[in-house]
C-alpha cells in the first residue's frame, strides 16, 4: 500500500504539536486556551483520518467504530468552534495541519485478521493520553471559564473511549 507523504508529514506535524503542546514538565506554564483548541481540532482530524484509513481496508467492526468516532469529532467540533468564536480565538493552522493524519495500520492484506483490529486500536491509545493529558493540565489552571466547562464535558468522554479502545485491544 502506497502512502501518500503528504499524509505522513501531515500526522508527523501534528503529532509533534501534541508532543510539544501536551507533554510539558512539571513546573512549566499550563497550555493557553489557543494550544488546546488547536490540539483538540488535531484530535479530531486524527480520528477523521481513521475513518479514511478504514475505507481502504475490509474489517466491519473497525469502519463502524472509526466512523462513530469520526461522527463524535464533527460534533465535538461543533462545541469547540461555538467556544472558539465566543472566546475569539483565532487559531493559525498551517497548510501541513489541515491534512488528515492517518493512523499507521497493518497492511490491507491483513485488513480482516486480529493484528489489524489491534493495530487500529493501539494508533489511537497515545492520541487519547495526549488530549486527555491537556485537557488535564489546562483544568489545572484554566485561562477561559467556556474552554474550562468544554475540557470538564470532553475528560470523561475521551476517558470511556480509551479504556474501550485499552480493553478492545487487549481481548483481541
Amino acid at each position: 500500500m502506497k502512502i501518500d507523504a503528504r499524509i505522513i508529514l501531515a500526522f508527523i506535524s501534528t503529532s509533534a504539536l501534541a508532543d510539544s503542546v501536551a507533554e510539558r514538565k512539571p513546573g512549566e506554564r499550563p497550555p493557553s486556551a489557543i494550544e488546546v483548541i488547536s490540539a483538540v481540532y488535531n484530535f479530531s482530524r486524527f480520528q477523521q483520518g481513521l475513518l479514511e484509513n478504514t475505507d481502504l481496508k475490509g474489517n466491519a467492526e473497525v469502519k463502524n467504530l472509526a466512523a462513530l468516532r469520526a461522527e463524535e469529532a464533527v460534533k465535538r467540533d461543533k462545541k469547540l468552534k461555538e467556544v472558539q468564536e465566543a472566546i475569539g480565538a483565532e487559531l493559525q493552522i498551517g497548510k501541513a495541519a489541515l491534512a488528515s493524519p492517518s493512523a499507521s495500520l497493518v497492511e490491507p492484506e491483513m485488513s480482516d485478521g486480529p493484528a489489524y483490529v489491534r493495530s487500529f486500536y493501539a494508533a489511537q491509545i497515545p492520541e487519547y493520553e495526549s488530549i486527555i493529558g491537556l485537557l488535564e493540565r489546562y483544568l489545572v489552571a484554566p485561562d477561559n471559564a467556556a474552554l474550562a466547562a468544554f475540557a470538564r464535558e470532553q475528560l470523561p468522554l475521551l476517558r470511556a473511549q480509551v479504556r474501550d479502545a485499552e480493553r478492545t485491544m487487549a481481548d483481541k
